[in-house]
């Protein structure tokens, strides 16, 4: 049997757009907060959306996130690691579009924010008092916050969100905030200097209700899991 080859002609392959979205919280105010910006016209205009946008042809992933948080919101040198994929088929009504989110944690205090002039504001925003949002964002925002409520129970994802030394009654703070609930003092001291992340730094922190508290700072400034 005579096997011909059949060559096909070139096809022009037309998928959905590639996108991605950074979600970026810190804490104010005593609140777990999400960094928003205002879109000023098109057809969201007056809705808020996370810092995003189409993947360029010369860049990856991790390299569009990185220049759309500088570009959107002034935001540059920060650790940011891949959250989840968003593929609803009707997440942009300008078309179709796949958004690959990142995530991270800041101390806002150090950032100075600015965005672009097709936006009207961009701001820290309560992560339980969301505006109207655009797209999928608030579904990637509630996804964002388990994630993290999840994450601080086996790393030490939350050195992002404290100072470089802290008291144990701070950090717990942070704990409480992103669980939205109240811990036991005794359990959570034991469990944190159980897990072998921390450092004394003999030093103590006046001012406080009661006897001076120690000071700790993390042993690495990025992320390690503990199991």
């Amino acid at each position: 049997m005579k096997i011909q080859n059949m060559k096909k002609k070139d096809e022009l392959i037309i998928g959905p757009a590639v996108a991605v979205d950074t979600l970026i919280f810190t804490i104010r105010d005593n609140k777990l907060m999400v960094l928003l910006i205002e879109i000023g016209s098109g057809e969201y205009e007056d809705k808020w959306a996370l810092p995003g946008g189409i993947v360029q042809i010369d860049e990856t992933l991790d390299q569009a996130a990185k220049n759309v948080l500088k570009k959107k919101a002034g935001i540059k040198g920060i650790y940011m690691e891949q959250l989840y994929s968003f593929s609803g088929i009707k997440r942009d009504v300008r078309g179709r579009m796949i958004s690959v989110a990142y995530f991270a944690l800041v101390n806002s205090d150090k950032l100075n924010l600015k965005t672009m002039n097709y936006y009207s504001d961009i701001d820290w925003v309560d992560v339980v008092k969301l505006p109207q949002m655009a797209f999928d964002h608030k579904e990637i925002i509630t996804f964002g916050v388990e994630r993290l409520s999840a994450k601080i129970e086996y790393s030490n994802i939350v050195y992002g969100l404290l100072p470089k030394t802290f008291t144990l009654t701070e950090m717990q703070q942070v704990y409480e905030i992103i669980l939205g609930t109240t811990i036991d003092k005794r359990n959570f001291r034991k469990k944190i200097l159980s897990l072998d992340i921390l450092s004394e730094t003999k030093k103590v922190k006046h001012g406080m209700k009661h006897r001076p508290a120690k000071l700790y700072k993390f042993k690495k400034r990025e992320l390690v899991f503990t199991k």
